[in-house]
């Protein structure tokens, strides 16, 4: 019998640490990685901007008031400081249709590296690479000048380990999430004595069954997220020379595991998830209110011309939820079908903390 219990522990909690987001209680974080590098330069805000293909992760209803076409890709070397060459990968596109709306697909793809296989003596047994993807299509609908409605779903597989621990066979997980969302863009108005409008959006993603790697009873919930926010955008000059977009998200991870540690139903989790519960941090056991359970990011960008732009952002989660509190810059450039974005993270408290330093890039490729 192959030994792989350690190893399964040291993926599974490396695999958490990606998100930070409610430890313990969900698989496959990885999904809720913020891709888009422009949205991480203004602390990971997006689902009110939703102006891109990466509406397919922030908001799919943003895809409604899209046309054109464009494809985009992010690139991050992730997780820095554990210096274990892992990186992520996001590949999204965009195709609108005259009459029937804008169409999206996605590719997610995070290495977890090379690793080592052992018996129970400790002797090598080889190597193997851990890895989680996912990959899915979506949809938005405009309904009028104001609101259009978005959908989507992908396939999710997370391959973690080989080998067995306690008799019982390591296969790679897999499940289906689903996305529902909205967004409501304002009729512009005059905000000292420029042009301004004002936008909000709701999604809720990842909604599916729970995904298990050995058998079903220690199957574990997906990270299905709430995701509310508003987007203030307004010209700073009568020629729309210079803008000006303030942005602020609202998030929680929809989760809950009953009395008997198991996942609950995906229905119920949507319902239940407000309540205040207790979870096992490692150190003890802590209580989190519906407050404390809220993840927020406050983000600032400035364009010039529509061909440079400058960002910033600020994001918080509570100690016991998570503990993800740093800075966010970012800039970017567009010319003519080309676009470059860049994000970068200053973790606050703990310079060891691993997402310090951790940077983003995207390409963009309008046609």
């Amino acid at each position: 019998m192959i030994k792989k219990a350690s190893s399964l522990l040291v993926l599974l909690l490396l695999s958490t640490t990606v998100a930070f987001g409610q430890v313990g209680i969900t698989s496959v974080p990885f999904l809720q990685i913020e891709p888009d590098s422009r949205a991480a330069g203004m602390g990971n805000t997006g689902v009110a901007i939703a102006d891109n293909a990466s509406a397919v992760f922030w908001n799919p209803a943003g895809l409604g008031f899209q046309k054109g076409n464009q494809v985009s890709i992010t690139h991050s070397e992730w997780l820095p400081q554990f210096n274990a060459d892992l990186f992520y990968d996001y590949l999204v596109g965009k195709y609108h249709m005259e009459g029937l709306g804008t169409f999206g697909g996605h590719i997610t793809y995070l290495n977890l590296g090379e690793q080592l296989r052992t018996n129970e003596s400790g002797l090598e047994q080889g190597r193997f690479n851990s890895y989680e993807l996912a990959a899915g299509l979506s949809y938005g609908l405009k309904l009028n000048d104001n609101w259009s409605l978005g959908t989507g779903f992908r396939f999710i597989y997370s391959s973690l380990a080989e080998g067995d621990v306690g008799g019982q066979s390591i296969n790679p997980g897999s499940s289906i999430g689903v996305d529902i969302s909205g967004l409501y863009k304002s009729d512009t108005f005059t905000f000292i004595g420029n042009d301004a409008n004002f936008d909000a959006g709701l999604n809720i993603s990842n909604i599916g069954p729970g995904v298990h790697y050995t058998d079903n009873a220690q199957k574990d919930p997906l990270p299905t997220m709430f995701r509310i926010g508003w987007a203030f955008n307004t010209e700073l000059d009568k020629d729309g020379i210079h803008k000006l977009t303030i942005a602020n998200d609202i998030s929680k991870v929809m989760a809950r595991l009953d009395s008997d540690g198991k996942p609950k139903g995906v229905i119920s989790s949507l319902f239940t998830s407000w309540s205040s519960f207790t979870r096992n941090t490692g150190t003890g056991e802590v209580t989190l209110s519906l407050p404390e359970q809220l993840m927020v990011a406050s983000g600032l960008e400035y364009w010039y011309n529509d061909l440079f732009a400058v960002r910033g952002g600020y994001y918080y989660e509570n100690p016991n939820n998570g503990d993800r509190q740093y800075m966010t810059l970012g800039a970017g450039i567009r010319y003519k079908f080309l676009g470059v974005d860049f994000s970068y993270i200053n973790t606050l408290g703990d310079e060891n903390h691993p997402l310090a330093n951790t940077t983003r890039f995207g390409l963009l490729l309008n046609f």
